[in-house]
């Protein structure tokens, strides 16, 4: 658990845990040869990946970027993934209950970023337009990524965005499609200290984002290639610090360092 405040924000990084992902779908068209000096995979050739949210509090709300897995997928899905869920736990070492959610932001609805949703039930949910009708009927080839429906659990509330927004003050949605057609990348402008850049499901680790390559399962890979392009000139033109989101070196790095929010380590 970590938490930080920096001017109007007060920023807590919460955990839904671990989980394994097939290597060679994670790191696409590189060789596995060159990936496994990076991270070695198990005898079924997964790789372990975080689950890591984001908890804004701005004084007037408290929003959730990404909720994680959750705990409902099925006893297959369990022992393919063997995720270990946690994000109750996360709320209650962070002090706030789930019924404090005002806002959930989903930068895409694949089932390792939406999970979570279900728990929040005062909270509303925003995501881009497209993204909500493909997780509602996906083509054949995207069904895995948007296994779990639980974003629309009973009584889901929806604002569905389109394009570039700024969310609210200081928290800005940039449009960044590929990975899935309505995937949002998000930055959060901090008082004192560079913007974070959470690009979600653009690039997964430095290395792969440092020379434009992308995971096997995009929906779209010309525009991810596009995407990861525009994340570092977003990057470049707010000096912001990019966050990868599964990347546990790197979350591991902001969790303990001293000087927290300083980038390091990672495949």
């Amino acid at each position: 658990m970590h938490r930080i405040t920096l001017g109007d924000f007060e920023l807590t990084i919460l955990s839904d845990g671990t989980y394994r992902m097939d290597g060679g779908a994670m790191f696409g068209i590189i060789p596995k040869i060159m990936w496994e000096k990076r991270i070695q995979p198990d005898e079924r050739n997964t790789i372990p990946l975080a689950l890591n949210s984001l908890l804004v509090r701005t004084g007037e709300q408290n929003i959730l970027i990404e909720t994680g897995i959750g705990s409902k997928l099925s006893e297959k899905s369990r022992s393919i993934y063997q995720n270990q869920p946690r994000l109750l736990k996360s709320f209650e070492e962070a002090g706030v209950s789930p019924d404090e959610i005002d806002i959930v932001i989903n930068t895409h609805l694949h089932f390792d970023h939406c999970g979570g949703n279900r728990h929040l039930s005062a909270a509303t949910t925003y995501l881009h337009r497209d993204e909500l009708r493909e997780a509602r009927t996906p083509e054949p080839f995207e069904r895995l990524g948007y296994a779990d429906k639980g974003f629309d659990h009973p009584g889901a509330k929806f604002s569905l965005l389109e394009g570039d927004v700024e969310f609210a003050k200081g928290i800005h949605l940039f449009h960044t499609p590929g990975h899935t057609v309505g995937h949002y990348s998000l930055l959060v402008e901090l008082k004192g200290s560079r913007p974070l850049l959470f690009m979600a499901d653009v690039s997964y680790t430095p290395a792969a984002y440092a020379n434009d390559q992308q995971a096997g399962f995009h929906n779209n890979p010309v525009d991810g290639v596009r995407s990861i392009r525009r994340i570092k000139r977003l990057a470049k033109e707010w000096d912001a610090e990019v966050v990868f989101t599964h990347d546990m070196d790197v979350f591991r790095t902001y969790a303990l360092a001293p000087e927290p929010f300083t980038a390091g380590g990672g495949a």
